[in-house]
């Protein structure tokens, strides 16, 4: 944007437009300087070496500990629906959550915490419960299929959660919330950061009681409940050249679904990681991963909590980089880990353990100025499903002036699960759900290209995607064994256009759009119905002013759904009975307005639902709101008092 433009916009508030042209500039300079920030972000997802953003070939989107502190989100699904179009989190079966994430579910997007896999699954999904957002630094989501990097269920995409960075002398964090329902929480970070030594310290605690919604519909009643997320992360330079990262967690969650009973969920995580940096050109990283994660019905009349899943995952991993010419990266490593699995879901409430390998290798190459290449493949092995699969990836950008071209082919794949493979579950006597251990395993081919313009305080991204995707698994009726099993079906084609647009002003105005359209096709006669909503939007606007001992912010943040007609099975007999279903359009909006007093105390007020949405009838994927809420939160950084000039 030109000083001339900012000079000639009608729209200037009186007191810039009073400013001298020096106070504007300055006030641009500025809002520059934290665009660059932004742009110049170390992002490591989609090509797991770090890269600049704005250098990165594979396109990226990050949220920022800026826009995650803005959108006051609890936990990972919150934060994702608030700032991407093409997610929707819905409800299946008794309440528990689903995701959609450009016509993939939650078994095809994985989900990472600095870049660590997930223990424990229901209905296809982790507990997103799990993924809280209390000291996270960033957030890096890949779409389309990752599998060259991560393997198995990274075909629709990659979200890896990252944590901040210590680098303050000490901090300490103290927060809580409370809201309608009864809804509370509260959490604190302890962190310190002495010489080579760093560590942080995270707890918080989320509640909120059970409500009648205020329609009828395929559900009456929210579940509430609680539950606690304590993380430690130790970091340690034990050498100029090796430096040691350590991890413990637990989690617990109650969910107050039964009078009776009341569904547990417990996890247990830990690990170490080792990085030693031989030279400038050569780095080597070793880990070692646990994470164990458990249900259980605790029955209230006998007190008595009986564990009924657990799945427990030990990992290892190498990777070594190596660097040639100066700006060419070789990457090589490999992964091992032991999957085991015990489920009441399984005959006699018995168990199931499967080894995985792998290795994969890749090449970042920069020939000429401006123009990047990154390649890869990889190979993967499963013992249980006695299944081998390659992936390979290429990815180019080119920068001409202010755009950066992308284009991208990534393989996919998703093998089978030990729960898809040996289910044998009696569906409350109704029918018989079995596995299948002759199932093959899910490929896909994704395309993408994409152009992003940039001009100082502005940044267009338009790009398309194309995912054709074969042997889906699902279940189907069996005539045989009276009931469902679990089969692979034909492709499912989903491609679409994915457009964002971010603006600031030299005012402290901002504001971003991102739209997508989505189109899944199954062929006609399959299992399976498509359910993706074709058009989605997000909007934000936001507002930042500093004073002296005051700072405000203002963020209007909206979610546009478009209607989806879905055609549903009627008879589990048959895929020729179906009813033509209409979920309706919806759109919600919140408004949130923190206060900043003397840097370290927030006080965050907060309206969602803002236009009083609710649902005439609650489908699964309504949202559980009876219509406006408020909340009403504070934060308190108490080493600013301390640390203040």
């Amino acid at each position: 944007m030109s000083r001339a433009i900012l000079l000639w916009s009608a729209v200037l508030p009186v007191a810039v437009m009073a400013q001298s042209v020096t106070e504007t500039d300055a006030m641009l300079d500025s809002i520059e300087r934290a665009w660059d920030l932004e742009l110049n972000t170390v992002v490591v997802t989609g090509t797991r070496t770090p890269k600049l953003l704005k250098d990165s070939p594979v396109l990226t989107r990050v949220i920022s500990e800026k826009d995650i502190r803005r959108a006051d989100a609890t936990n990972i699904s919150d934060l994702l629906q608030t700032e991407l179009p093409g997610i929707e989190f819905s409800y299946s079966m008794n309440q528990q959550v689903s995701l959609n994430m450009q016509g993939f579910g939650g078994n095809s997007v994985l989900f990472l915490v600095d870049g660590e896999r997930l223990a424990g699954e229901t209905l296809d999904n982790v507990d997103y419960n799990r993924l809280n957002m209390v000291n996270v630094g960033r957030i890096e989501i890949v779409k389309g299929g990752a599998s060259s990097l991560y393997g198995s269920n990274a075909v629709g995409g990659v979200v890896n959660i990252i944590s901040r960075e210590e680098t303050e002398p000490w901090r300490v964090n103290v927060n809580a919330r409370y809201g309608d329902h009864n809804e509370q929480r509260y959490g604190g970070t302890v962190s310190f950061h002495v010489g080579r030594v760093s560590s942080a310290t995270t707890v918080q605690h989320v509640s909120i009681d059970s409500y009648d919604m205020k329609n009828s519909g395929d559900y009456s009643r929210f579940y509430g409940g609680h539950n606690w997320n304590i993380k430690e992360r130790l970091v340690v330079g034990v050498t100029d050249k090796l430096k040691l990262t350590g991890r413990l967690g637990y989690y617990f969650r109650q969910r107050n679904a039964q009078e009776s009973s009341r569904d547990r969920y417990r996890d247990f995580s830990g690990g170490i990681k080792g990085v030693y940096t031989f030279s400038g050109s050569d780095n080597v990283e070793v880990s070692y991963g646990f994470d164990q994660y458990d249900k259980s019905d605790f029955l209230t009349v006998s007190s008595s909590d009986v564990r009924k899943y657990s799945n427990v995952q030990n990992t290892g991993r190498a990777i070594y980089n190596h660097t040639f010419g100066g700006k060419h990266i070789l990457t090589v490593g490999g992964d091992v880990m032991r999957d085991y699995l015990q489920s009441y879901q399984f005959t006699d409430n018995g168990h199931k353990t499967q080894v995985t390998a792998d290795g994969f290798a890749q090449v970042d190459l920069n020939f000429v100025n401006n123009f990047n290449v990154v390649a890869g493949v990889r190979y993967d092995y499963f013992s249980e499903a006695k299944m081998k699969h390659a992936s390979s990836r290429l990815s180019m950008m080119y920068k001409i002036d202010r755009w950066a071209l992308r284009g991208s082919y990534s393989g996919g794949f998703r093998a089978p699960t030990l729960k898809e493979m040996y289910m044998d579950f009696d569906m409350a006597g109704i029918f018989m759900i079995y596995g299948n251990p002759d199932l093959k395993a899910e490929t896909s081919h994704n395309f993408q290209l994409s152009a992003e313009f940039t001009r100082r305080l502005l940044n267009i991204t338009v790009g398309g995607f194309c995912n054709l995707v074969d042997n889906r698994i699902t279940t189907a009726w069996s005539q045989s064994l009276n009931g469902q099993l679990y089969t692979n079906i034909g492709r499912v084609n989903i491609a679409g256009i994915d457009a964002n647009l971010s603006w600031r002003t030299a005012w402290g105005l901002g504001t971003r759009l991102s739209y997508m359209f989505t189109h899944e096709h199954v062929r006609h006669g399959e299992p399976y119905t498509a359910s993706t909503r074709p058009h989605t939007a997000t909007v934000r606007v936001d507002y930042f002013k500093s004073w002296k001992n005051y700072a405000l912010s203002v963020a209007l943040n909206g979610r546009v759904l478009s209607a989806v007609t879905v055609d549903e099975f009627t008879s589990l007999t048959s895929y020729d009975e179906t009813e033509r279903v209409k979920y309706p359009a919806y759109t919600m909006w919140r408004l949130n307005m923190t206060h900043t007093f003397m840097q370290g105390l927030n006080l965050t007020m907060a309206v969602d639902n803002l236009f009083n949405y609710v649902p005439k009838y609650y489908y699964n994927n309504s949202p559980t709101t009876n219509g406006v809420s408020l909340s009403i939160g504070m934060s308190v950084d108490i080493d600013e008092f301390f640390n203040r000039k």
